[in-house]
């Protein structure tokens, strides 16, 4: 089918489309927009680039690289290695961190300056349904798109001044002695994972019965099980109801059940929140659900049709490659209609950088059963031939959620190391309909921790 040309925008505006947040959604969708032959412009009041760069997947990946040196000097004495007494400078990590971020925030400015679109930094505002206010400035706009993620959330307890949050934990000044960790989620075990292999004292506390709620339950009791080994403190069923500053700069977390915890940090991943303030919504009819996330239809209009949201600030589904998705479908759809596809929710891998890494696409084993299919389990723990060479106990964990009926691979989840990078290629084969004879007829790379996925014959006993 050949091209048609940019929807063209009643020349009365200024811009065609005016994105409000240089996030990796707000930046894809104004960058192919503009491609398109769009008039574009975007704001931003902080930085470049939004939380994945600054203060999300980007620094965190970097201090997991950090956390896991510690283990990787350790084990190097089995293939012979005689290695000095291992010193960590938190200071050099940062300081490295923060030249490739503020590289990266330049490789921003250079794809936005370069796909034509104009840059404003600064808080934008909207004045009404076609019209921003920045640096003074009115732009009015066709359409406008609300691109400003989420925020982290602390609860409202005596002492949350003192509580540090994923914006914070990347610039502090010294790595903290004794750190307690407050979250079931993924971000609340990465760092957990993080603070403990750069050798603080960490502590998790969690009010759940068990971290990582909505994962495969034998993911989540496997690496509860590889952190206790690692020496990681887990306190389950345990909540702060205060934080106090002690005299020596020290902290004393007061728990729910009386308990009193002496630390040096208490970090918050207790969820986030979409990051709306001073955006004007008082001045246009955007509706927001119960969790104040800006409600929108399947292709990301608003209750107020010109304008439009996505990403974090949706609350659908927080990762960064689905903004990524979800900004070219709002390209297309405004400015390249006839190549406009819909985001397909489904099958969306995803992975957890926590120490050993978890990776997952598909269905869980209880989602599974709970859609009423007829199941074969195939299932491998085992240590990695890594590890062989010396006394270590860590054990990695293979798992496929095969229909027994049809005998597709409905999900598949790991636990061990890389497995963000494995589950990746076998997302391509879901996402395909692969069945478990592919997966069984598919010749493994011996010796990888990968193949096992192909070797698997016998399904686990009910």
């Amino acid at each position: 089918m050949a091209c048609s040309g940019p929807r063209r925008m009643p020349m009365s505006f200024d811009v065609d489309l005016f994105v409000i947040g240089a996030g990796s959604g707000g930046v894809r969708a104004a960058r192919f927009s503009a491609g398109f032959g769009a008039r574009v412009a975007v704001a931003e009041s902080r930085y470049l680039g939004g939380t994945c760069v600054n203060v999300g997947c980007v620094p965190k990946k970097f201090l997991v690289y950090g956390a896991h040196f510690s283990e990787d000097f350790e084990q190097a004495s089995s293939f012979g290695w005689t290695v000095g007494k291992p010193q960590f400078d938190w200071n050099t990590l940062i300081a490295n961190k923060n030249r490739e971020i503020h590289r990266l925030n330049e490789v921003y400015r250079g794809l936005l300056l370069n796909s034509g679109v104009a840059l404003h930094e600064g808080h934008a505002r909207l004045l009404d349904k076609h019209t921003v206010e920045i640096n003074g400035q009115r732009i009015s706009a066709a359409n406008i798109l609300v691109a400003t993620g989420s925020w982290p959330q602390v609860p409202d307890i005596p002492g949350k001044e003192f509580a540090t949050t994923s914006n914070e934990a990347f610039f502090l000044k010294e790595l903290p002695r004794r750190v307690l960790v407050v979250g079931g989620g993924y971000i609340a075990v990465e760092f957990a994972s993080i603070f403990h292999g750069l050798g603080a004292q960490t502590s998790l506390l969690y009010r759940g019965d068990l971290f990582l709620r909505g994962f495969d339950h034998g993911v989540r009791q496997h690496l509860n099980e590889e952190f206790k080994k690692k020496g990681v403190d887990l306190q389950f069923k345990a909540d702060i109801a205060s934080i106090a500053k002690q005299a020596d700069g020290s902290l004393q977390a007061t728990l729910e059940d009386g308990r009193v915890l002496d630390t040096d940090c208490v970090f918050y991943a207790t969820g986030r929140r979409p990051m709306l303030d001073n955006l004007g919504l008082e001045n246009v009819d955007v509706a927001l659900d119960a969790k104040g996330f800006v409600k929108v239809d399947q292709e990301y209009r608003s209750s107020e049709p010109s304008i439009l949201a996505l990403g974090d600030v949706i609350g659908k589904v927080q990762l960064t490659p689905v903004a990524l998705a979800e900004g070219m479908a709002v390209a297309r759809r405004l400015f390249r209609p006839e190549e406009y596809r819909p985001v397909d929710y489904h099958l969306i891998p995803t992975a957890v950088f926590s120490l050993p890494n978890i990776g997952t696409v598909g269905l869980t084993e209880e989602q599974a059963q709970a859609a009423g299919h007829k199941l074969k389990i195939f299932e491998s723990r085992f240590r990695p031939m890594k590890l062989s060479l010396g006394d270590y106990h860590e054990k990695t964990m293979m798992k496929l959620i095969v229909d027994a009926d049809s005998d597709k691979v409905l999900g598949c989840h790991m636990v061990g190391p890389d497995a963000g990078e494995i589950i990746q290629g076998i997302a391509v084969a879901l996402r395909a309909g692969a069945t478990k004879r592919v997966f069984d007829d598919t010749i493994g790379i011996h010796p990888t921790s990968a193949e096992e996925f192909v070797t698997l014959r016998t399904p686990r006993p009910d």
